[in-house]
């Protein structure tokens, strides 16, 4: 099955806890879930995290360690140049 890309957006409800678990113990990602990249704003409140899996459900592991400290939205993405094709542009 072909990984996908996930946009997921975390919303943290308390941003030194979830530092402080990640020095700790790391992202904690479950086998066939792979972090490709973040941003986070200005604010340190959210954060944008650009996963790699074959499907979401893959994410809900990891996202179950995390839950207690952040809340989650989950989109599927595709590059702006595969986006484009699917349009004719």
């Amino acid at each position: 099955m072909a990984h996908r890309l996930y946009m997921v957006v975390e919303r943290f409800r308390d941003a030194p806890a979830v530092y402080a678990r990640f020095a700790q113990k790391g992202r904690m990602l479950p086998p066939g879930v792979e972090y490709v990249d973040s941003w986070v704003d200005e604010t340190v409140s959210v954060c944008f995290q650009l996963m790699r899996a074959a499907e979401p459900g893959h994410l809900d592991a990891w996202m179950r360690a995390w839950d207690d400290l952040v809340d989650f939205e989950v989109w599927p993405v595709t590059g702006s140049a595969a986006a484009a094709g699917r349009v004719g542009g």
